[in-house]
């Protein structure tokens, strides 16, 4: 009977106890569920946050709420409104105790963390320079008028909502000329060499035959649905658009770089020669690399990759019975007649559209997720391809256009073939496209991740990309595989040339001889390319520094999982997050190999 009782109040006491524990466990889901939720909505109104403070971007998603707004971000009461955004968004997230979170709402808070962080301190630094020859809104505003990009040119309110927006971008054109010109008095100017390449792009701009004029293209390819009257209507307008405010604004722009600006130039060429230079540079290295590495860790990092792909290079060399030096061999390789086999700019997308149909069979070895996206190849836009590189435009988040591999090809008889194959991996398949159309794919994320771009992740994962080629059937041609080489050491040189001429006072001759000495890229792009990094200091560091971290990651799950490693679960695993800084992505792929050992 004892026995019966004890085993009776036992049972009671159990049950109770396991109440408790539901209703406990019931509250702290409740509680999980309802952070999630606000959490969720914190995500929710930041990226709307974003899209308004930036329409732009909005437009580029696909999103055609703001197609008519431009925001001028030289203005200082937007820049003070753009930092509470950012302030008041970080204090709402210290309020999320991170062990009560999921592990994909974990992230994401920490990636919000980050981005909000960067962002407001990307907007405290000096902005006298907003116009250069290669990555200003200014060329983003050309491509959107061209009718051709992401601004939509479908409907009478598309064509409407363009005139509006040229109206608001034209106030920033005039803020960025005012900009300049304080900068000539702070000493915040950029290098002549520069300057040069801006002129002519703002004088194409002043072509006064509007119907040459880049602005007008939306008038020669209505839609068919347009009427008589809404045609005629638009095209007076856009006549006046371009007469009235385009071709003076970019006039007025032309002579003042040509008679104020560029005798007022830089003789220098590097941020380190700038007041605060250095502490400019190293914040611009973190933003872009997202890690704490020096300037001079980088640098040193560089000249060691240097010398090992240069006896990868050797080894080619020898292979294809070259007798000289490396030196004379990336000669060779730029002149060889061979290699530059096209007389027409069709011929080299007809090449790049060959390489996608070689390498389809054999994508399903390494990927077990392939992007819905549709994709093409197209030539860039004469306005831009001769400071153009080759370039990756992703589709909107819709899908309603196709991401797209632009290609500059301004003398297609001088075209080089040798690294294409490397090339196309890299911007288009499976390096951008694949990256950036299944992060814009993935149901999973909140949308502000959908559309986060860090440098270190997506060219690092695009210069990974480039290594997988002998898996993908590519680099049977030597040639093609010294492309591959080429591209690498193109990477690792940046490592070098960019801290050199920002940290260590390189010149710009300088950086130039130190790339031809080392790679066999035509000396025309070598110096479009320095000229970049100058242009934009830290943002070419990204690309080395986020391969190898990818290839390192790799290497280790190899090492530690053995039999069990995967490398289409592992591609998977790299790339379902989307873009994320380089330390929340070496933690979480480290979690992954833990979890399958």
């Amino acid at each position: 009977m004892k026995k019966l009782l004890f085993l009776l109040s036992f049972i009671l006491f159990f049950s109770a106890c396991k109440e408790k524990t539901e209703q406990s466990i019931e509250k702290t889901n409740e509680r999980i569920a309802s952070s999630n939720e606000e959490l969720a909505k914190i995500f929710e109104d930041y990226y709307q946050g974003v899209l308004k403070m930036d329409p732009i971007s909005a437009t580029r998603a696909g999103d055609a709420r703001y197609n008519d707004r431009f925001v001028n971000i030289l203005n200082d009461s937007v820049k003070e409104e753009m930092k509470l955004f950012y302030s008041s968004n970080l204090e709402k997230l210290s309020h999320f105790a991170e062990e009560d979170l999921n592990e994909n709402d974990l992230l994401s808070k920490r990636i919000l963390e980050w981005e909000c962080t960067q962002n407001a301190k990307r907007l405290s630094l000096p902005d006298y320079t907003p116009i250069n020859q290669m990555w200003t809104i200014n060329l983003v505003m050309g491509q959107f008028a061209s009718g051709a990009s992401a601004q939509p040119f479908k409907t009478v309110k598309d064509y409407e909502n363009w005139l509006k927006r040229v109206d608001e971008y034209l106030v920033w054109f005039t803020a960025a000329q005012e900009k300049m010109e304080e900068g000539i008095k702070n000493g915040y100017v950029l290098p002549k060499s520069l300057i040069i390449k801006v002129i002519p792009q703002m004088e194409s701009m002043a072509e006064e035959n509007v119907e040459k004029h880049l602005y007008y293209s939306p008038i020669k390819n209505f839609p068919e649905s347009f009427t008589e009257e809404e045609r005629a209507r638009l095209q007076v307008e856009y006549t006046a658009m371009i007469e009235e405010k385009i071709v003076p604004a970019h006039k007025n722009m032309a002579e003042f770089l040509k008679k104020v600006y560029l005798p007022a130039g830089r003789e220098t060429s590097g941020f380190g020669a700038l007041e605060n230079g250095d502490q400019i540079y190293q914040s611009m290295i973190t933003y872009f690399t997202t890690t704490n590495m020096s300037a001079s860790e980088i640098h040193e990092l560089g000249l060691k990759e240097v010398a090992r792909i240069s006896s990868e290079m050797e080894k080619v060399m020898k292979e294809v019975g070259y007798k000289g030096d490396l030196q004379s061999f990336f000669n060779y390789v730029r002149n060889k007649k061979e290699l530059m086999p096209f007389t027409e700019p069709q011929q080299v997308i007809d090449n790049f559209n060959a390489i996608q149909v070689k390498m389809e069979p054999q994508l399903n070895k390494l990927f077990e997720t392939k992007p819905k996206t549709s994709f093409e190849v197209r030539r860039t836009e004469a306005f831009r391809e001769n400071s153009a590189s080759a370039e990756y435009n992703q589709a909107p988040l819709d899908g309603s256009r196709p991401g797209v591999f632009y290609v500059p090809i301004p003398n297609a008889s001088e075209y080089n073939v040798y690294a294409d194959e490397d090339l196309f991996l890299h911007e288009a398949i499976p390096g951008h496209h694949y990256q950036i159309a299944l992060q814009q794919e993935n149901q999973d994320l909140p949308q502000f991740r959908k559309v986060l771009w860090y440098s270190s992740f997506g060219e690092g994962w695009a210069l990974y990309a480039e290594s997988l080629g002998k898996e993908l059937g590519l680099f049977e041609d030597p040639y093609q595989y010294f492309g591959m080489l080429g591209g690498e050491m193109h990477r690792a040189i940046r490592l070098v040339v960019d801290t050199g001429l920002h940290s260590k006072g390189w010149t710009r001759e300088q950086a130039i001889q130190y790339s031809l000495d080392n790679e066999a890229e035509p000396e025309a792009s070598i110096i479009s390319e320095i000229e970049r990094y100058m242009a934009m200091p830290g943002q070419a560091l990204s690309y080395k520094i986020g391969q190898i971290k990818i290839r390192e990651l790799r290497e280790k799950a190899e090492r530690e999982l053995g039999d069990k490693f995967d490398i289409r679960k592992f591609h998977s695993e790299v790339l379902e997050a989307g873009c994320i800084p380089l330390s929340l992505f070496e933690l979480k792929i480290d979690q992954w190999i833990e979890s399958n050992k």
